[in-house]
């Protein structure tokens, strides 16, 4: 996995599209939801935004950006949130990560952080830069929320990551990574410097809040499993357990053994449920933000 040359600016600390300044929009700011907009950094992906309409502030507000899965939901990845995003005077981004940008079949890449040349943790990152200067806001810290394929984006965006981080929820990934010094990428972490220029930073890592949930009926593991000669094979592919549900609890221990702050719900009668798991984000990062009605809105 290549660095690639997705940009020239420097996308690592988010310094693209003018990252790091308040721009004001050329004209009035557009609110409400926002369709797709074509990346500028890459115009093979896109994003949405949801932008409250009574948000009148211009200095810097909370985002919370949130991945979807592999079906691609980005209007209902954007809309889970667009009531959290009004009480809380935040701003909600949900890319759009296509499947099969190299023409070679493959539709978990985003999944998996690097393919190709593409890096698509420095992808959001350039789309967090470009909605800051769209919306003529300013953007510190984000939450992050993933939800299955998205879930698998979002733990490995905060190993590489911690930094940009304010608190970050994964709901139901089908695989995990560990930090695990003695095993490779995506199963470990001993060659994550080596493949992308970071290694962890258990220091930032353990400022960021972590939130992990799955449903109690989530068993399904045709479609998890990793078998040999697959794309995605690594020895000890499946180690971390049979399900989600197992494979979550794995991620709990080894990021609580490694002094993270962990909150993990597991939901009755859930299934691969996407709705609850993100209502349970929902109160997490409303515990993360606090009560609410900023000081962006009017009275």
């Amino acid at each position: 996995m290549a660095d690639g040359g997705l940009l020239k600016a420097d996308l690592e600390t988010g310094r693209a599209a003018g990252a790091g300044t308040t721009a004001r929009p050329a004209g009035p700011r557009r609110t409400g939801t926002i369709p797709l907009l074509s990346c500028r950094a890459d115009p093979r992906f896109g994003y949405s935004l949801f932008v409250p309409p009574r948000l009148r502030g211009i200095e810097r507000v909370p985002l919370l950006v949130s991945v979807h899965g592999s079906l691609r939901g980005v209007e209902s990845s954007r809309d889970a949130f667009a009531d959290f995003a009004r009480w809380h005077g935040a701003v909600v981004l949900a890319p759009l990560f296509p499947a099969d940008p190299l023409g070679d079949g493959n539709e978990d890449g985003y999944k998996y952080m690097a393919e190709g040349d593409i890096r698509y943790d420095r992808l959001l990152l350039a789309m967090v830069a470009e909605a800051e200067a769209r919306a003529g806001l300013g953007f510190d810290r984000f939450c992050l929320f993933g939800f299955s394929g998205g879930a698998h984006f979002a733990h490995r965006f905060l190993y590489l990551h911690p930094e940009r981080l304010r608190a970050v929820s994964i709901g139901a990934p089908g695989s995990v990574t560990l930090i695990d010094p003695k095993r490779d990428w995506w199963v470990g972490t001993r060659d994550m410097e080596r493949l992308f220029g970071r290694a962890p930073d258990l220091e930032a890592m353990r400022r960021v809040p972590v939130h992990l949930a799955v449903g109690d009926s989530d068993l399904e593991t045709a479609s998890i499993t990793h078998r040999p000669g697959s794309r995605h094979w690594r020895t000890d592919a499946n180690r971390a357990g049979a399900n989600r549900i197992a494979r979550l609890t794995s991620l709990r221990r080894n990021l609580q053994a490694h002094g993270l702050a962990v909150r993990h719900d597991i939901i009755p009668g859930a299934a691969h449920d996407f709705a609850a798991v993100a209502e349970r984000a929902r109160d997490f990062f409303h515990d993360v933000l606090g009560p609410g009605r900023a000081s962006a809105f009017g009275a």
